[in-house]
């Protein structure tokens, strides 16, 4: 077999293996979506979920994934972008440093289950803070770190240093070297790793179960105070999100259009993080184009 023949057989290889990962995304989202769409209405992304009776929706929950996800983000993103600042460009290459990486590594390891528990026993008994979005946001913090730590660093590190250079012959600080140009060339890097752990947040359940609760108590949408106990933006409040929901359809549910719920949910949830993704790129590539004045 000669060389040419081999480089054709493997070229088909990796487009077969390319076509299956594709078709298996294709089947699962058209799936979901076939079985799931028929069943999403105005109604039931505006109406309160119902416990007993049939006809229900999940406008609770919907909020709660998005105040979840906004929380978590709001919390997380700092500290991953601080510590990865920190280990791509001021880390020297010793046992702390290689003791951090491992640290990383284990706590992405971490099954949600695990963070979960960890979670109820120490913000909702040992703090006391209750089923609440606060003590869930803690927790996915935790195994939502390593992803957008290791994101922010190996973002920074594709940066050419050809541009760290330029920065410091025209004396400018390494601070501002790194802030000025670093930082902006890295911004698609570092949205590609919010966009997958912000799918990864928005469709988390186990954790939220220990730590946000799985029930939605009624709140008024027009109470913005966040200290008040009935205001939808109070983090202190239990707050069921819709992949819990499906979750306790599916295994507590006693409505009698319960799988009709399952599956618009299930629905709903693809739908927004499509969105999700496809306006945090749109929000990159406007961000990249202004902070490095590419046109």
């Amino acid at each position: 077999m000669n060389s040419k023949t081999t480089n054709n057989i493997a070229t088909g290889i990796i487009y077969v293996l390319v076509a299956a990962v594709v078709g298996i995304l294709i089947f699962l989202l058209g799936y979901i979506l076939i079985t799931g769409l028929p069943h999403v209405s105005w109604h039931f992304l505006t109406s309160a979920a119902q416990s007993f009776r049939a006809g229900g929706g999940i406008r609770d929950q919907l909020f709660n994934s998005l105040y979840l996800l906004v929380l978590t983000l709001i919390i997380s993103f700092p500290i991953a972008l601080g510590s990865g600042i920190y280990l791509s460009e001021y880390a020297p290459n010793n046992w702390l440093t290689g003791l951090i990486r491992t640290a990383i590594e284990v706590l992405s390891s971490l099954p949600s289950v695990v963070v979960g528990l960890f979670g109820y026993l120490l913000f909702v008994i040992q703090f006391r803070m209750g089923f609440s979005i606060l003590a869930g946001a803690i927790a996915l913090t935790f195994f939502n770190l390593p992803l957008l730590t290791r994101s922010v660093e190996e973002s920074l590190e594709d940066v050419s240093d050809l541009q760290r250079e330029a920065g410091l012959s025209l004396g400018l600080s390494h601070w501002k070297t790194i802030t000025g140009i670093v930082l902006p060339a890295a911004v698609p890097g570092i949205l590609t790793g919010i966009i997958l752990s912000a799918g990864r947040v928005f469709g988390e359940a186990a954790a939220l179960i220990y730590t946000a609760g799985q029930s939605a108590p009624i709140v008024n949408y027009s109470n913005w105070n966040p200290m008040s106990t009935t205001s939808f933006l109070n983090p202190m409040r239990p707050a069921e999100t819709l992949a819990v929901h499906i979750w306790k359809v599916n295994t507590e549910g006693v409505t009698p259009d319960a799988l009709s719920i399952s599956s618009g949910t299930s629905a709903v949830l693809i739908i927004v993080i499509l969105l999700f993704n496809l306006s945090a790129r749109l929000l990159g590539n406007w961000m990249y184009k202004k902070m490095t004045a590419t046109k």
